[in-house]
């Protein structure tokens, strides 16, 4: 159940696949049991039936295809004031990134700024971009861009979400996902941004392309995945207080609460509940 939980709740067919055919590093090689219900995955993952599923991707190479969407407005801020999530999919591999955003007005500098770096860092030229008709994707400043660098934007038709499935249903996912971890954590709900971000960091490292028995994370990056040094959204930990005078008598740790993975580097993040940060 560790590592159902470390894998934002991941089912466990999918967990002893990983483990069986030896498709990430760190994962321990046991046959890993359903002893019982999860009572946070009953109450945070929907059954409504989905659109069926292509068998086949139509690119046959990373970046070929990526599928975009935005999702929002959420309820609740998230601590940093978002209130929308951008959401990208690889159509070959099925990787997956995610932007929050305070405003829809923000996507268009967000997707130019993020296809700017994804193709100087995969080194991969990004051919069709496939969306719906939302204004926040069909304006202007992203036609000029599109022209500019010889992209293709393809928008599904009005009110027919089914076109544009495969970013609907990882949208999803990463919904159900997240709310099933601050269920089981009982956390706040502005926790939600982070709790996206952790399913999105691990599904990437977890779920399994049938096509090519391999994790998005193998498919964009070339490499198995390395996950032991995952962690259980929520779990309790003690940051060091470093940065305030605390006297000879005070606490040297703060309480704190695992809620992630930093982007940027090969760190963790850490909700300090002292600084409310």
């Amino acid at each position: 159940w560790l590592w159902h939980q470390r894998l934002s709740h991941l089912n466990f067919d999918t967990i002893n696949d990983l483990a069986r055919n030896d498709l990430v590093a760190g994962l321990p090689k046991f046959k890993y049991h359903k002893e019982h219900l999860c009572p946070s995955c009953k109450q945070g993952k929907s059954k409504r039936a989905s659109h069926p599923l292509k068998p086949v991707p139509n690119s046959r190479q990373r970046l070929h295809i990526l599928h975009m969407d935005l999702c929002g407005p959420i309820r609740i801020a998230s601590i940093n004031g978002k209130r929308y999530i951008l959401v990208i999919g690889d159509d070959y591999s099925r990787y997956t990134w995610v932007h929050f955003l305070r405003s829809k007005d923000e996507a268009p500098a967000v997707i130019i700024t993020f296809l700017k770096r994804i193709t100087v860092l995969l080194q991969s030229p990004v051919i069709i971009i496939r969306t719906d008709n939302e204004k926040e994707f069909k304006n202007q400043m992203l036609k000029v861009y599109f022209d500019s660098v010889g992209i293709s934007h393809q928008m599904s038709s009005v009110r027919t979400l089914q076109q544009n499935g495969v970013v609907e249903r990882q949208n999803r996912t990463l919904v159900e996902a997240a709310r099933t971890m601050l269920i089981f954590f009982r956390a706040p709900l502005f926790l939600w941004a982070e709790a996206i971000a952790t399913a999105c960091f691990t599904q990437n490292r977890s779920i399994i392309h049938r096509r090519f028995n391999k994790t998005p994370y193998e498919l964009i990056n070339g490499r198995k995945p390395d996950i032991s040094f995952l962690h259980v959204f929520g779990a309790l930990c003690y940051p060091k207080n470093d940065s305030e005078d605390i006297g000879k008598l005070g606490a040297k740790g703060d309480i704190g609460f695992f809620i992630g993975y930093s982007a940027d580097s090969c760190a963790y993040r850490i909700y300090n509940q002292r600084t409310k940060k």
